[in-house]
This record gives C-alpha cells, sequence and structure tokens, in this order.
C-alpha cells in the first residue's frame, strides 16, 4: 500500500526537478552581436562606471533609421515616447560612486539607466532614469526620470564601428563621458566637488584604523594645505597629529595652514621648530620648495642650515650652490659647488654640480 506521506513526497520532487529543468536549460554563450561592456573612470576619488552592449554599424543607416530621430514610440511595454537606450539589449547603466552634478544638473549616488535623443539638426538631449534594470526604451517612463539635458551632438570625421563610451578630456574635478558610433558623438559632462568629497571621505577614515596614526591626520591636513580648503578643520587635523607626533611634516603642514590664516608670525615661528627637527632629505626637499617659489633668500637659509647640519654631506652644499645660483649670486654658487666636488660626491651630484660649474664658466 502506497502511503500518502510517500506520494506527497514524490510529488514535491517532481515539481522540482521541472523547476530545476525549467530554469537551467541553456548554457552561457558568447554575446553576439553586440557583447556586453563596462568602462569606468576616476575623477578625484569619485568613480563613474557605464556598463553597456557595443552594436556594430555593419554597414547600416544608423542616424534616422536604425536609431530613429527624435522621441520614438515603442511597439509595446508603455507606449510612450521614449528616448534611444544609448546602446543595444538592456538599459545602459550609469553608476555613480558619489553626488555628481551632470550637465549642470545636481544627481544623487547610484545606478541610472542611460538615454539619449538625437535629432536630424544635431541637438540632442540626455536622459537618465531612475529605472536602470530594464530591457531597452520598451518600459520606459517619463515619470521615473532623474533629470533631462539637451546636448549638442558632435559630428567624427572617422567612422567608429562598434559602439564606445569613453572618457576624455579629463581634469581633477570633471571628465566628458563620450558616447561614439559610427561618425557620432554624444558629450556628456560629469563633475564632482572633490575637494569637499575629499574631506568628508577624510573625516570618516579617520574615524578607523587611519586615526590611529599622525601620518593620517597630517594627511588630510595636507590635502587641505595643498588645496586650500577647509583650513579650520584642517588645523585640527594638523593639531592632533603633532599631539601624536611632533615632527618635520606634521609642523610644516600647520605652519602652512597658520600662513593661509593670515597668521604670518605663528606660521614663521613654527617653521623654524619644523626645521630643528628636519632630517637632510626633509630640509632639501623644502629648500627646493622655496626656491621654486623664488623665495631665494629664505631657500638659502635653509641649504645653508642642513650644510651646518650635515657638513660631509655632497649633497648640501650642491643644493647651497643652487640657491646662489638661482639667486644670481655666482661668487658663492662656484665657492659651494666646488666644496660639493672635493667630497666626492655620488654621480649624479658630481654632475648637477660639474654642469653649473661649466654654466658659470669656473670649469
Amino acid at each position: 500500500m502506497i502511503r500518502p506521506a510517500f506520494i506527497r513526497l514524490t510529488l514535491l520532487t517532481g515539481m522540482l526537478i521541472s523547476c530545476l529543468f525549467g530554469h537551467a536549460q541553456q548554457i552561457t554563450t558568447p554575446r553576439e552581436p553586440s557583447p556586453a561592456a563596462s568602462v569606468s573612470q576616476t575623477i578625484g576619488i569619485s568613480t563613474v562606471t557605464v556598463k553597456y552592449s557595443r552594436p556594430s554599424v555593419k554597414g547600416r543607416e544608423i542616424w534616422g533609421k536604425l536609431v530613429p530621430y527624435g522621441w520614438t514610440k515603442q511597439g509595446f511595454g508603455t507606449n510612450l515616447d521614449a528616448p534611444w537606450r544609448a546602446g543595444a539589449n538592456e538599459n545602459t547603466v550609469l553608476r555613480l560612486s558619489h553626488a555628481a552634478t551632470i550637465e549642470g544638473h545636481p544627481v544623487p549616488a547610484g545606478e541610472y539607466g542611460l538615454f539619449f535623443v538625437i535629432n536630424q539638426d544635431n541637438t540632442g538631449e540626455l536622459v537618465l532614469s531612475k529605472d536602470y534594470r530594464s530591457w531597452g526604451s520598451f518600459w520606459y517612463d517619463p515619470d521615473r526620470d532623474e533629470m533631462r539635458a539637451k546636448i549638442a551632438v558632435r559630428d567624427m570625421p572617422v567612422s567608429v564601428e562598434r559602439l564606445t563610451y569613453s572618457f576624455e578630456p579629463l581634469n581633477k574635478n570633471a571628465a566628458e563621458l563620450d558616447l561614439n558610433w559610427e561618425k557620432k558623438q554624444f558629450p556628456v559632462k560629469i563633475e564632482f566637488a572633490v575637494d569637499d568629497i575629499v574631506m568628508a571621505n577624510a573625516a570618516e577614515e579617520l574615524k578607523g584604523t587611519t586615526g590611529f596614526t599622525w601620518q593620517g591626520y597630517n594627511s588630510a591636513a595636507n590635502y587641505a594645505l595643498a588645496n586650500k580648503v577647509n583650513t579650520a578643520q584642517a588645523l585640527k587635523w594638523a593639531d592632533q597629529a603633532i599631539a601624536m607626533n611632533p615632527n618635520f611634516a606634521d609642523l610644516s603642514t600647520k605652519s602652512g595652514l597658520l600662513e593661509l590664516e593670515g597668521d604670518h608670525a605663528g606660521s614663521e615661528k613654527l617653521m623654524q621648530d619644523a626645521l630643528a627637527k628636519g632630517n637632510e632629505n626633509e630640509l632639501n626637499q623644502y629648500g627646493y620648495q622655496l626656491l621654486a617659489g623664488q623665495q631665494y633668500d629664505k631657500a638659502i637659509a635653509v641649504f645653508k642650515k642642513n650644510t651646518q647640519n650635515h657638513p660631509a654631506s655632497a649633497n648640501t652644499w650642491d643644493s647651497l650652490g643652487e640657491g646662489y645660483a638661482m639667486a644670481g649670486d655666482k661668487k658663492n654658487a662656484i665657492l659651494n659647488f666646488k666644496k660639493s666636488l672635493s667630497l666626492n660626491p655620488p654621480p649624479q651630484v658630481k654632475a648637477n654640480s660639474e654642469k653649473y660649474l661649466k654654466q658659470l664658466g669656473a670649469l
């Protein structure tokens, strides 16, 4: 006699097998004729990523034919006027790691369906949709738009066979994302508030293991110094670094911040404290920074201190010679380059001293 429990188990097993076979009948194969692709670009510490499929021209008429001009109705789905999917297959997806400004519009961090419209006169439109998991434009819903912006489509002299996204030009705060296909280019300007993002990220990182080292606080303060942002917060970070380990690096960072704040006396005093703690390489590098800023007298003073601290180093005398040479003091430049050569300098230092002495007519 067959028991009811056995019948139920048999039916359940059969349903499970049917389900498995119903959903696993195909192997993974190459995706043609429009293979999937992904391109990313880091801007500051933010990342922009585009995931898309790459159709080919294949001798077809693209604009106005394969890709219709203007907004067009799709055959099913919402059956509303829709933009072009900016690729093939599923939605082209734009991912922003941080909030950005795109064609002048603020856009939160996240993922978006990326669409374009092209008109016969090369005017165009960018559309970002909060729906990014759909297939093409068939379920496009204008109520789900994050933003729209007018763009000018460009003509290109050379045809691009397979649709490609690229980032060019690129600078510290922004990049141009370009869709390139056939002889058309769709440009999109993407900008990040890089300094604000870096400073906010630094505050978070300093709550972790980075905050257990003086180097972490000093690097955050030094970024603010180099970019002249949020010096009030940077001074707090500099103080934290100094409290953990007062040294040339963090003292000189705070000195620079005080200078930005207009405290010239405080900056100068702290820089003297920093110089007293600096090693040969740190003083040498600081001297060259002063030379680059055409602060010749200050640079010479730093180089002199380095020769006093390290009189047996040929490099310190060579650097002092450069300081005098750039200040136009030929006599003292020659004396210090010759002193450098007398100390059996390493090859690169010897070559530099000899080069200057030839230029000064002393060799």
